[in-house]
């Protein structure tokens, strides 16, 4: 277990690691031993990050998982290190060098006690719905993605134009965010239930300005001409089928290139697909398809 660029304060530095000891290497089905670590990544807003990787020197393909967001405090405080950690380790095992940051403000970075003047750098929000700017929303945590990229090539861990990017939810907007910036180490991107302003005042398909969502991804759509693979499901109570159909049109209708998939009913809410063991083997023949497409 390996503990990379800890932070000067004790503290966090015993924290972190703590949480090292508790991932352990693993071994994959076809003898791909992959190595499972915790890292911080010392970049202009330092982040932790979950990481799986083949075990060797590399150069390997980068891959980097974006998670969604929750507007609430507690929730923030409580969230896992690793949200789709089955999923990561099958991109590993494929051979990718799996960086999942943990986003700002979340787990053992969400400080938000505002009386004593610590806030947690949380950039993501939209804003009222009335008026969201999900445009901005998008393109920070996409900011933090090229971030994430510039230092994985410059510890020349990783190779430099084998990029793919993959995002749920509220990262799966900042990766369609992403693709319209066109980075040219990306190769390609897959998104899970991408969007955001789901579930609004906790009340499923009561979504935070659907039409404003639909036209920011056409806007992004514009520019973007990265691969791309989108899935959503059925009975994904954030963003349903017919709202993700929209999307899906917009963007392409505007000149993005996106794959979409629109997956059968999973479990008993669709949104949280990619976090479940189970799903692997629905989702992965596809995912091998496209991916086998860019080479």
């Amino acid at each position: 277990m390996n503990l990379r660029h800890a932070p000067t304060p004790k503290s966090m530095a015993a924290a972190l690691l703590l949480l090292a000891c508790l991932l352990a290497p693993a071994r994959a089905e076809d003898d791909v031993r992959i190595q499972e670590e915790v890292w911080v990544l010392p970049l202009p807003l330092p982040m932790f990050a979950y990481v799986v990787r083949p075990v060797g020197d590399g150069p390997f393909p980068l891959a980097i998982m974006n998670h969604g967001v929750s507007l609430k405090p507690v929730d923030r405080s409580f969230f896992p290190l690793v949200e789709f950690r089955d999923a990561a380790k099958w991109f590993a095992k494929r051979g990718y060098f799996v960086v999942a940051p943990v986003g700002t403000g979340y787990g053992a970075a969400a400080i938000d006690i505002p009386e004593r003047g610590l806030y947690g750098p949380f950039f993501a929000k939209v804003g009222n719905c009335t008026n969201p700017n999900f445009h901005d929303a998008g393109r920070a945590l996409a900011l933090a993605d090229l971030w994430i990229i510039d230092y994985m090539i410059a510890e020349k861990r990783v190779l430099p134009k084998d990029v793919v990017v993959i995002g749920q939810s509220a990262g799966g907007w900042a990766s369609i965010a992403l693709s319209s910036v066109n980075p040219p180490q990306v190769k390609a991107i897959i998104t899970f239930a991408a969007g955001r302003g789901g579930r609004v005042d906790g009340k499923p398909n009561n979504n935070c300005a659907p039409d404003k969502l639909v036209e920011a991804t056409a806007d992004f759509g514009r520019t973007s001409r990265v691969p791309m693979l989108w899935f959503y499901i059925e009975n994904d109570t954030f963003f349903g089928p017919a709202l993700s159909q929209r999307m899906h049109q917009a963007f392409t209708t505007a000149g993005g290139r996106a794959e979409y998939h629109l997956m059968p009913p999973f479990g008993n809410e669709g949104h949280f697909f990619i976090g479940s063991p189970d799903a692997i083997p629905i989702w992965s023949p596809l995912v091998a398809k496209f991916l086998d497409a860019q080479k």
